[in-house]
């Protein structure tokens, strides 16, 4: 809505800042035209521990073999593979997938009990507790923040089957470990491709954060609707 962004107190959640000269440059412009609009921006440069990281990793392999064994046992008898141990050793004959892929993930998820297990419940409840209460939720309340801003991402990268993912921009973590809302809308071009900007913050915002989202997307309009360019000629094919 019109003002919507006047007087609202934004943390500038920081921690990629400097991996991506182009991305830096696009979110000053998006903060310097928050703050023409009335917010207060605030820069924090971290919201929980580190051990936060190494938490949130072990989790994922618990809750990824559960739920690919389930996804396996839901596709009845004919299925190629039922579990997670039977797909490992389905990859390991395919020596066309395994020459640019490992399955590294597959193996140490495998290694996992269920989820009923106290090392996942112990991980589980403790990085709630650092991410949210000790997380987000401190952060917010200390800085009276209405919400967190950061870019979403690094532009989309060239598929490299030698060297893997180049990203260096990421910004999705805190919400993603937390469970927390995040609303992300377009903040501008990298030699045309485009990035986004995220809006996060504590749980059951989702309100706050669409109406501050709607406020600064209609206010810069940076969306470009997205259309196939000419196909390059391809010679010498028959």
């Amino acid at each position: 809505k019109e003002g919507g962004l006047k007087g609202k107190r934004l943390g500038w959640y920081t921690s990629a800042r400097g991996s991506h000269f182009k991305v830096d440059t696009i979110m000053q412009h998006a903060v310097n035209f928050l703050r023409s609009q009335g917010a207060e921006v605030i820069e924090i440069d971290n919201i929980y521990s580190r051990e936060v990281g190494s938490l949130s990793f072990q989790v994922m392999l618990y809750e990824f073999k559960d739920g690919l064994n389930k996804y396996f046992a839901s596709l009845g008898e004919n299925a190629p593979v039922k579990s997670v141990e039977e797909l490992i050793e389905f990859n390991k004959n395919d020596s066309i997938e395994l020459r640019y892929y490992d399955q590294e993930l597959l193996l140490e998820a495998q290694k996992k009990g269920d989820i009923t297990s106290k090392e996942y419940l112990d991980a589980l409840e403790k990085m709630n507790r650092l991410v949210r209460e000790k997380g987000i939720d401190r952060v917010m309340k200390e800085h009276n923040l209405d919400a967190f801003i950061a870019p979403t991402g690094s532009p989309a990268w060239k598929t490299d089957l030698v060297n893997g993912d180049s990203y260096t921009v990421s910004s999705s973590s805190p919400a993603a470990v937390s469970g927390y809302p995040n609303i992300t809308v377009p903040m501008g071009y990298v030699d045309g491709l485009p990035v986004g900007i995220s809006f996060f913050g504590r749980a059951w915002s989702e309100p706050l954060l669409i109406g501050i989202a709607y406020s600064y997307e209609q206010g810069t309009k940076y969306r470009k609707a997205p259309q196939f360019l000419p196909t390059l000629p391809f010679e010498g094919v028959n």
